[in-house]
This record gives C-alpha cells, sequence and structure tokens, in this order.
C-alpha cells in the first residue's frame, strides 16, 4: 500500500514527542538546549516542574500509555502521577534503539541518525544491530550530534544515566548517553538507590534511569499475560520507591520508549517463505514490524512493486523517497537517508513480518512494536515532586 493509511500516525516532532522530554527537564533546571529549528521546552516542563532543583527522568522499556491505562488497577503508583503533558508520541520506528537516541539527543531520529533497530552500514554492505553495537561503527561518528546530557554538563549541571551494567559499554548507550556519568545498575532496587544518591549527590542536578524487564517480558510472554501483569507490579513498585525518595526541591517524570501489541500465529507473514519477497533483495533489515528492504541496484522499483503486491493492506509500503518526504523521520539529515531501506514497510493492525530462517528469535516472539499504530505510538508522561514544590 501506498499512500499513508488512516491508521498509522505520524510523530509530531518538536510539540509532543518522546524527543520533547529530556530537553524540557534540562531547560526546567536553567540550560539552554540546542536542538535546531526546534523549541527548547515545548511541553512546559520549566513550568510545571515548578522550580524543582534535581529533576529525575525514568523510562520504563515498554510502558505504553494504553497499557498503563488499561492496568491502572495493577499500577496504583503510576495512575495516581498527574500528566504535565498529555500522552506523547514515540518516534518512526518505535523501537527502543531510535527511541533512546531520540531522547538522549532531544531530536528526531532522521537528525540523529540512529533509524531502526537494524539498519545497513551504506556501502559497506553490512548490518548494524543497535542492540549488540559496541564500537563497528564507531559511536562518535555514527551518531554525531550532541547530546542532551553533553549540554546540561557545559551548562554547570551535572548529569548521571542509571542502566544497566551490561549496557553501560555499549555503543548504544555512548551515542544515546554521551557526556553523562554511567552508574552501572544490577537490579530494580539498585536502580531505585542509584538514582535517589545521583539526585542527593548535587544541589542541581539531572538524572536519567532505565529500566528494561519490562519490555522484555512482553515480547516474550506477550503484554496480556501473567508474567507481564506482575512485571508491571515490580515497575509500580520501584516508581513507589522513588517518589518515596524524592528530595524536597526534586521531581520525577516517568516516560517510555514505545508501546507493545501481542501478535497471535494468523497475523505473520514469513518473509523467508515467499521467494518473490526476497527475488532482487541484497539486505533485508529493520523488524518485524518496521522492515528495511535493501535491494540490488537497478531492482528498487520491482521489489517494491512485489513487497506492495503481496503485503496489500498488511502494511503501509513505500519506497525510500516517500518514506522520507512523509515526516515520519522528521528531517532527515545529508546521506542519513542511505541507512533507510530502498523499501520500507510499516504494519497494521497486528501483523508482523518476520524471516524465520534469516531472523529465528525475532520471529517467534509474542508481542511486538515498532510500527506507527496508536498503540505503538502512545507513550505516558507522568510526575511527581518533591515536598517543598507542592
Amino acid at each position: 500500500m501506498s499512500g499513508r493509511p488512516g491508521d498509522l500516525l505520524v510523530p509530531d516532532y518538536g510539540r509532543d514527542t518522546l524527543a520533547d522530554v529530556l530537553p524540557g527537564a534540562a531547560a526546567s533546571l536553567g540550560v539552554t538546549v540546542q536542538r535546531g529549528d526546534l523549541p527548547a521546552d515545548p511541553l512546559g516542563l520549566t513550568e510545571a516542574l515548578g522550580g524543582a532543583r534535581r529533576v529525575l527522568v525514568l523510562l520504563v522499556d515498554g510502558l505504553g500509555a494504553d497499557l498503563v491505562a488499561a492496568h491502572a488497577d495493577l499500577a496504583p503508583t503510576l495512575a495516581a502521577l498527574t500528566s504535565p503533558a498529555g500522552v506523547l508520541s514515540a518516534p518512526c520506528p518505535s523501537t527502543t534503539p531510535v527511541s533512546l537516541t531520540t531522547l538522549g539527543t532531544g531530536l528526531p531520529p532522521g537528525s540523529h541518525g540512529v533509524l531502526g533497530f537494524v539498519t545497513e552500514v551504506p556501502g559497506e554492505g553490512r548490518l548494524v544491530n543497535h542492540t549488540h553495537w559496541t564500537d563497528d561503527p564507531d559511536p562518535g561518528a555514527w551518531q554525531s550530534r550532541p547530546t542532551v546530557f553533553q549540554q546540561a554538563i557545559a551548562a554547570g549541571v551535572p548529569a548521571t544515566v542509571v542502566a544497566p551494567h551490561s549496557f553501560a559499554r555499549s555503543g548504544l548507550t555512548a551515542a544515546a548517553y554521551r557526556g553523562a556519568h554511567y552508574a552501572a545498575a544490577f537490579s530494580p532496587g539498585d536502580l531505585v538507590a542509584l538514582a535517589l544518591q545521583s539526585l542527593a549527590a548535587a544541589p542541581r542536578t539531572l538524572v536519567y534511569g532505565y529500566h528494561a524487564e519490562l519490555d522484555l517480558t512482553g515480547h516474550v510472554r506477550g503484554v496480556g499475560s501473567d508474567s507481564w501483569r506482575n512485571q508491571l507490579s515490580v515497575v509500580d513498585r520501584m516508581v513507589e520507591q522513588l517518589v518515596a525518595g524524592l528530595p524536597a526541591d526534586g521531581a520525577l517524570l516517568v516516560t517510555a520508549d514505545h508501546g507493545m501489541i501481542d501478535v497471535g500465529p494468523d497475523t505473520r507473514l514469513d518473509v523467508d517463505t515467499h521467494p518473490d519477497l526476497l527475488d532482487g533483495v541484497r539486505l533485508l533489515a529493520g523488524e518485524p514490524r518496521a522492515r528495511y528492504v535493501h535491494a540490488e541496484p537497478g531492482a528498487e522499483a520491482d521489489v517494491l512493486a512485489r513487497w506492495q503486491g503481496v503485503l496489500g493492506d498488511r502494511a503501509w509500503v513505500m519506497g525510500r523517497e516517500e518514506a522520507v518526504q512523509s515526516g515520519v523521520f522528521g528531517p532527515v539529515g545529508a546521506g542519513l537517508d542511505a541507512r533507510i531501506g530502498d523499501v520500507v514497510a510499516l504494519a497494521r493492525g497486528d501483523w508482523v513480518m518476520t524471516a524465520t530462517r534469516q531472523e529465528p528469535i525475532p520471529s517467534i516472539l509474542a508481542a511486538y512494536h515498532g510500527s506507527l499504530t496508536a498503540t505503538e505510538l502512545a507513550i505516558p508522561l507522568l510526575m511527581a515532586r518533591g515536598g517543598a514544590l507542592g
């Protein structure tokens, strides 16, 4: 299908997206954040945080706004928090590496260049998986834009990232969190303790925490599972502890990187069992709900036609130029468009485009995200303020 279908949405970068959270939090601390043509604080967080001197931003991977609303009974602490700016939008694709870099830089994906879960390294005929990335390609060259953390530190505001110890030396950490002190956490309880210690360490500070297990549980067991619901209760308890431990002049913002949907057996199209979908294809990138297809030279139009014909209304299928012009990535910087496939396929409904031979593990998950449905894009922004802030 060419032409955006009405059930897929375009993130409104610079107004109400994940890209706007960290710049607003930094601006509330007096940091002048540079975001090109985008405003520094479109969410009005400077006013909402009401003079907070210590700000903690907690991102819970996979905590979509629709999921929070559907399970308020399991997450009473989250349900009781206020929302300073309503429901926000994840970027495109709605996937963790893209979202974390979008949050850390305050920029849309087209500006920072981390444009998918797996993308081609242009001119080298190979793929980079941004969750397994270390130092090749070089993170400073692959994502060269300054982070909000770097800008905060330059303004004299200490910045700390509290995230899993296993991610401390990853390429994604370097790309998204460059400049911040990295405090390695080993458990949810450790994350809480380190985040509160970091808030107390300076009279004015920006702290960011990342929690991964809710997303992992959803992928493996499904967001309709008892396992996922139990994990949500763990997240709520963690937030309860953070709220209880906030310094009097501190504030907490809770957000997410994307939502998630369960996928059953009847809405899985296996690319590896459709030879016509692989005819003329040199690299298959992206992920099951957001595919980038790189064609052999000269085969771009034929590959696009075949993908559109086979997928039909299961996905929004378009060429690279149409995808860039649609605005789903925000403005795309010079040379970065080559990281996007010659063909882009964004799933509709609960369809996934698996590849059981090329990607055996991602093809058997219970729940997915990556596309532009309302549930995948909708993320919360929730707030708690210390006692001195009223």
